[in-house]
């Protein structure tokens, strides 16, 4: 228990401290006109209170990422805690600070554009394709769990297809109308039942006794498959997602001043962080020991996990609230997804997103596509979401440290957590089920030395920005 209260306490302490700090290093100018005032279009730049702001962006980042994740990464045990905590502080929250701040700072642009405009154009189109297909995948995706959840509870018509066909035209609706109509206006409201929910489960463990376990760095898994790095892949949400850099540009349109990045960023991972940790220890804790979990994860899946732990932690109230979180949650999260897409399309194109025929324009071919893509066996690409997920955390961190670099800030901040994920996603995708299925023996050193390639690049880049700043230094007076 000691852990798990220590790892709390360490999150807000990393807010208030090393969020500071990558604040200060970012160099926050509070007169600066932000792109909600600027570009203001009363669709996707609309000017929308701090507090607000920061529910909505958490919702759009979590949804149900931070409770599946680490009740899968569970299984590995209590050192899911520490990747937890040293992920959200020093890697997924400045990911999340710079995907917001740096859209911020470039008139809301997308990712493609803030990537492509510090890794360059071909970066920018590797990125618009990839996010494309990312953002379709899990719009695609929430889209059908929650019609296969609500097709369980009802009986009659009201079958799987025409629970997709509500779910599909609120997405629509939500997509097309403007940001403060729908997502401004009822997310909050979302965003704090998810709040609450962990705040429910986690104050129930501590009072009912529930024997949280301490920090050990042994493998808890009950079929031993390895920490490194499949912990790292699995709790992406909770620690550092990829998925958030899509999802931060619909609220940096919304920023009113650059002084709440903090908050809204920076705070609101941490606070996915905490509701990780907290779904992270009932899952540990709940059933008792780790094979059981693994059982009942096999039978019923992350979502009857949720639904039993609540149930029996908070009673009937607590079972409604999680039956509702898990058809709610991954809804809000999906729509989202398709406005990102949206807006990502529009930018890649110059197209202006005022006029409402233009945004049906994009939207309709996105449905249809995302409407199509529900008619096939979904499983296997969406194996690869993992994977892609944090590959895009990776390339948003790069951009970020080159970002710092040029303008001569302190890179280290986003470098080394880019260097990390690099290595993780290089790793991953060489002895995964769905990538090359490598023996570790040989994932581990070829996973590395293909990691150290844009690692190279990057240091290259480091040498010539400082031979460019001593030149000048060196230049010997004119007669």
């Amino acid at each position: 228990m000691f852990t798990f209260i220590a790892a709390i306490i360490l999150l807000f302490v990393g807010y208030l401290t090393y969020g500071k700090f990558v604040e200060n290093v970012f160099g926050v100018d509070e007169n600066r006109i932000t792109p909600a005032y600027e570009k203001e279009d009363g669709v996707d730049y609309v000017p929308m209170e701090w507090k607000k702001a920061s529910l909505v962006q958490l919702l759009n980042i979590a949804g149900l990422g931070p409770i599946f994740g680490p009740i899968l990464g569970a299984l590995w045990g209590p050192v899911a805690f520490l990747w937890i905590v040293v992920g959200s502080i020093f890697a997924g929250a400045v990911h999340d600070y710079f995907s917001g701040m740096l859209s911020v700072r470039n008139g809301g642009a997308s990712l493609p554009g803030i990537v492509g405009k510090y890794l360059g154009s071909g970066m920018k189109l590797f990125t618009n394709g990839f996010a494309l297909v990312l953002l379709v995948l899990v719009g695609t995706v929430f889209m059908t769990g929650p019609a296969k959840l609500l097709a369980n509870m009802t009986t009659g018509w009201m079958t799987l297809s025409v629970w997709v066909g509500i779910i599909l035209v609120y997405y629509v609706i939500a997509t097309l109308l403007p940001v403060d109509k729908i997502i401004g206006r009822f997310y909050p409201a979302f965003g704090a039942l998810l709040l609450i929910m962990a705040v429910g489960v986690g104050a129930a463990l501590l009072i009912q006794g529930y024997q949280i376990p301490e920090l050990t760095l042994a493998n808890m898994h009950p079929k031993g498959l390895p920490i490194w790095p499949l912990l790292f892949i699995t709790i992406a949400c909770g620690a550092i997602s990829g998925f958030h850099a899509t999802q931060s540009p619909i609220i940096a349109r919304c920023t009113q001043n650059e002084k709440y990045g903090r908050k809204i960023f920076y705070g609101m991972m941490i606070g996915e962080g905490v509701i990780a940790m907290i779904w992270a220890a009932a899952g540990m804790t709940f059933y008792g020991d780790y094979a059981t979990l693994a059982a009942v994860l096999n039978d019923a899946g992350p979502a009857g996990v949720v639904k039993e732990v609540a149930t029996t932690l908070l009673g009937a109230v607590g079972g409604t609230l999680a039956v509702l979180g898990v058809i709610i949650l991954p809804i809000t999260s999906g729509d989202t997804a398709f406005r990102s897409a949206r807006m990502l399309i529009a930018d890649f194109f110059n197209i202006s997103q005022k006029a409402f025929d233009k945004r049906l324009m994009i939207a309709v071919p996105l449905f249809a596509v995302g409407f199509a893509l529900t008619k096939i066996n979904f499983n296997f690409l969406w194996r690869y979401f993992a994977w892609a997920n944090q590959t895009t955390a990776m390339i948003m961190l790069w951009a970020a440290a080159v970002y710092l670099l040029q303008n001569k800030k302190l890179h280290w901040v986003a470098s080394i957590p880019a260097a990390f994920m690099t290595v993780v996603t290089f790793t991953y995708i060489l002895m995964a089920p769905e990538g090359f299925q490598l023996d570790t023996s040989i994932a581990y050193p070829l996973g590395v030395a293909l990691a150290l390639i844009p690692i190279g690049f990057f240091v290259r880049k480091v040498f010539q920005v400082n031979r460019q700043a001593v030149a000048p230094a060196n230049k010997p007076l004119s007669k």
